[in-house]
């Protein structure tokens, strides 16, 4: 691991109370920066703050990225409170609930669309004066689902599909700016997300088929792409989607037959 890439430097990671969100704050603050983790949940960002790395700093901040109003302030009070802002990471996100356009009904569809677009919109409006003013970055969480569809996951599907194009769509606007923009999609890294899908060795079992190397991700796998995007190390990299997947996004989608 690189270290010290981030000595110095503020970070935002909302989502960041368990499983990529918590693995990307631990990498940042191992590597010198100053991370405020931001979620809904004060007991899960309290444990990530707790079990950050010897020597680092890890701010629990509760706040809905899904309220304008609230993120806003809370950014505000991040930049003011410390001195700047480096980084953004959008990794807030749900995908429940699950179904079809027939299945789901206008509040479920919202209930995604507003966490996982709406959220971004808000958050990362609220950080890019901040930004601006430092040369930084913001990284979106995105995902394969983001990029091919699923079966079942419409509002899901929409809403990372949403992402990807924002995403490109901000690193038009704001690289003239200094600000780069970019994005991971994950897939397969073994979070709470994925375990509730895959609840059987079966399921289990026919999911890592289609996967090239044979094995889920790791949380920590995701982070370091992300970190890297974030890190001088990717200074002329703006607009890129990244994914962190196995091999999964390689498939034309035929099944495992060989």
């Amino acid at each position: 691991m690189a270290e010290n890439r981030f000595t110095g430097k503020v970070v935002i990671v909302t989502g960041g109370g368990s499983g990529i969100g918590a693995a990307t704050a631990h990498r940042f603050a191992a590597e010198g920066a100053t991370v405020v983790v931001i979620g809904r949940t004060r007991t899960k960002l309290e444990k990530v703050a707790a079990d950050a790395p010897t020597g680092s700093t890890v701010v629990a901040r509760v706040g809905d990225v899904s309220d304008e109003e609230e993120i806003t302030r809370l950014v505000e009070a991040v930049a003011h409170d410390h001195g700047r802002l480096d980084t953004l990471v959008n990794n807030a996100g749900i995908c429940l609930p699950l179904g079809s356009v027939t299945d789901i009904d206008a509040a479920g569809w919202r209930q995604v669309m507003s966490t996982d677009v709406d959220g971004i919109f808000f958050t990362s409006r609220a950080a890019l004066p901040h930004l601006r003013a430092v040369g930084g970055s913001i990284v979106n969480v995105g995902s394969a689902s983001g990029l091919g569809g699923d079966w079942g996951l419409v509002a899901y599907n929409a809403a990372k599909g949403a992402v990807t194009n924002l995403t490109n769509a901000m690193a038009l606007d704001h690289g003239a700016e200094g600000v780069r923009v970019n994005a991971v999609h994950p897939s397969m890294i073994s979070t709470d997300m994925v375990a509730g899908f895959v609840q059987s060795d079966e399921l289990s079992a026919a999911a890592l088929n289609r996967v090239p190397m044979g094995r889920f991700g790791e949380a920590a796998e995701a982070a370091a792409v992300i970190t890297f995007l974030a890190s001088s190390d990717a200074s002329y990299v703006n607009g890129a989607h990244i994914r962190v997947d196995g091999g999964l996004g390689a498939s034309n989608g035929n099944p495992h037959v060989a």
